[in-house]
């Protein structure tokens, strides 16, 4: 079921605790010089469409939020962001109204590694307004980490940015999109002895020409292969998310 397609008393009619709510959250933003700034968004919808299409009365799709937390990328221009505070409170309150309306179940299907840290601190925060909820978010990339790590075929097993897996999705998605003639792998720069170690550094400062990993590696073929296990992994969780319990709803926001 797509949100925007419905209107106001088919959601009403939806049973609460028996639907998950889906929000795709991606970005526009850079993607080296082979792939359009859109990329995040076109991938992530992608993925939240194929999840839609297994399991259509059990998922509630809202529309993809496009805009992420990308200031990392703005060194390389072509990139639109909102700063981490906004972004985390956007997360909140494109949540909100669904909880206060009595859906128990929320997914945050995220297509931007930026995301990852407000989406995190967003769930908790609705977490203690709604508790009793099921509230979950995930990178589609880190859900089938394994999958794509034994598809890949350059010497990078984990999403980058512009890099393999990106570059292969699109080549199956999209390809036309495709700049084929300046894809260039950019391999990260070292980090001898800073293993698990966080550093803030913008993509000015730590990549070459705005990718992270080997998409001279990618091709269509693989592209397929990825999106189909990638599409896989994400309806178990989901399936896995409509078995959780939850507890008796609460009337409203915790004040």
């Amino acid at each position: 079921m797509h949100f925007a397609d419905l209107t106001a008393p088919e959601i009403r009619a939806l049973p609460r605790d028996t639907v998950l709510v889906v929000a795709p959250i991606a970005a526009c933003e850079q993607h080296a010089n082979h792939l359009p700034v859109f990329t995040d968004a076109i991938l992530c919808n992608a993925v939240a469409d194929r999840l839609e299409a297994a399991l259509p009365d059990q998922i509630l799709l809202l529309p993809l939020l496009w805009l992420g937390a990308s200031e990392h990328h703005l060194p390389f221009g072509g990139t639109l962001t909102a700063t981490l505070p906004t972004y985390e409170t956007l997360l909140v309150e494109l949540i909100s109204p669904l909880l206060r309306d009595g859906f128990r179940r929320i997914l945050m299907l995220n297509g931007h590694g930026g995301n990852i840290d407000p989406m995190r601190v967003a769930l908790r925060r609705l977490d203690v307004l709604f508790p009793g909820t099921v509230l979950a978010g995930a990178a589609y990339w880190d859900l089938a980490a394994d999958e794509l790590a034994r598809l890949c075929r350059g010497p990078r097993t984990s999403m980058g940015h512009a890099c393999e897996i990106e570059t292969a999705l699109m080549l199956h998605l999209r390809p036309e999109l495709v700049r084929r003639d300046q894809i260039q792998d950019d391999p990260p720069l070292p980090k001898d002895g800073l293993g698990g170690l966080t550093i803030a550094a913008d993509f000015g400062r730590i990549t070459r020409q705005g990718a992270i990993g080997y998409p001279e590696s990618a091709d269509a073929e693989t592209g397929c292969r990825m999106l189909d296990a990638i599409a896989d992994r994400v309806r178990c969780v989901a399936l896995k998310l409509l078995d959780l319990p939850t507890s008796t709803p609460a009337t409203g926001p915790r004040p």
